[in-house]
């Protein structure tokens, strides 16, 4: 059940169905100026209010739900106006006015994160890992930097030393949900590694990761389809929430199309004939703070047009289930809803961008196209 604040009027319905915990990485918000011609009252109220948030943990939508807010008819809104699209590039730069609360991870002498001074303080009893800041001293001045013990010379002594201290801070829940899956540490993509960290603890210490996510589309009759995944409700993050067909982060090793070809694999079932003339169109970036966390992500995009008879089938037990929609549709699931993995928005709309669905005609066009690598995208 849905509680609309403001009122007393309790929705048992459509557009904010998500889980509370994949709910909680978004502002509590969902908005429109134009009415509704003939979509269900529920969801005139659910989009016109100014607050909603999410009891329970049971709410989550389905793609019946999903097909009846993507159709043209179900609001009276312009395709054209941008300002759906930028809200949701905002949800992925939120409260970068705290990029002061961090100090810089200095290694080598480049700076390879950055880390909450709150969580800093998590780390004073690691003293033979981790070397501070003297007292009162001021980033900005060069003066105030993290960085690791002398002793730890090699990639490797820093990855095992890092990743005892990562350990610790998982058994006490400082840092959840550990994978056991290991994101290069370096200063930009390609340069050398200084040691490897625990995909879970990236946000903490403010490194860059990577990843992979891929558009696979299909063209029939003139018209161009995606498939979209519904993720698993069993996923860690973002549980039942929409996703690109395949994506993946970019682990320790492992070059960018052969992680595509092996996400295909794992997450859509699609052989390595197919995957592997997936095309690389560029990449996305964002940084986005959420108390001790500072994600610093780029995100590698790929294409791959598939043919009309694919159906993709998950393999890994993380997709619940897949839908190929007009891709005119997707754009007004992303417009008008908070359905897709936040992420997600910005590779389907830099496609919308490629493929000639937002054009420059419409106002703020330079501003939203400019906003996709609004991270470091280095």
């Amino acid at each position: 059940m849905a509680c609309i604040s403001g009122g007393s009027l309790l929705v048992d319905s459509l557009v904010t169905r998500f889980t509370a915990k994949a709910f909680r990485a978004f502002p509590n918000s969902l908005t429109t100026s134009r009415p509704l011609r003939s979509a269900p009252k529920a969801i005139h109220e659910i989009l016109t209010s100014r607050s909603v948030s999410v009891s329970a943990a049971s709410d989550v939508f389905t793609w019946d739900d999903v097909v009846r807010i993507s159709k043209p008819e179900a609001l009276q809104d312009d395709p054209s106006d941008l300002k759906g699209y930028s809200d949701k590039i905002k949800i992925c730069n939120r409260k970068l006015e705290s990029q002061s609360e961090f100090i810089p991870f200095v290694i080598e002498d480049q700076i390879v994160g950055y880390i909450h001074n709150g969580f800093a303080e998590k780390l004073h009893s690691f003293k033979d890992v981790f070397v501070f800041p003297p007292e009162n001293s001021n980033s900005d001045d060069g003066g105030g930097s993290m960085t690791l013990h002398s002793s730890l010379r090699t990639a490797e002594d820093r990855t095992r030393a890092v990743g005892d201290v990562i350990k610790s801070l998982g058994e006490e829940e400082l840092i959840p949900g550990i994978r056991n899956e290991l994101y290069p540490v370096a200063s930009s993509f390609g340069a050398p590694i200084c040691f490897s960290l625990e995909r879970a603890a990236a946000p903490y210490f403010g490194i860059k990761a990577y990843g992979v996510q891929m558009n696979g589309y299909v063209e029939k009759d003139g018209q161009k389809f995606l498939w979209i995944g519904k993720r698993s409700q069993q996923k860690s993050t973002y549980p039942g929430m929409l996703d690109q067909l395949v994506a993946g982060g970019l682990p320790h090793g492992v070059a960018c199309g052969e992680n595509v070809v092996k996400e295909c694999e794992e997450e859509a079932g699609i052989p390595r004939p197919i995957s592997s003339v997936a095309v690389p169109v560029g990449a996305v970036s964002y940084m986005d703070i959420d108390g001790y966390r500072y994600k610093r992500d780029v995100l590698f995009c790929y294409d791959l047009k598939l043919p009309e008879s694919f159906m993709p089938k998950n393999q890994d037990g993380e997709v619940e289930s897949f839908k190929l929609i007009p891709v005119t549709h997707v754009a007004n699931i992303i417009r008008r809803t908070q359905f897709f993995k936040p992420n997600c928005s910005l590779v389907i709309i830099d496609f919308l961008f490629r493929h000639g669905y937002i054009r420059p005609e419409s106002f703020g066009y330079l501003d939203l196209l400019q906003s996709l690598r609004s991270g470091d995208c280095s």
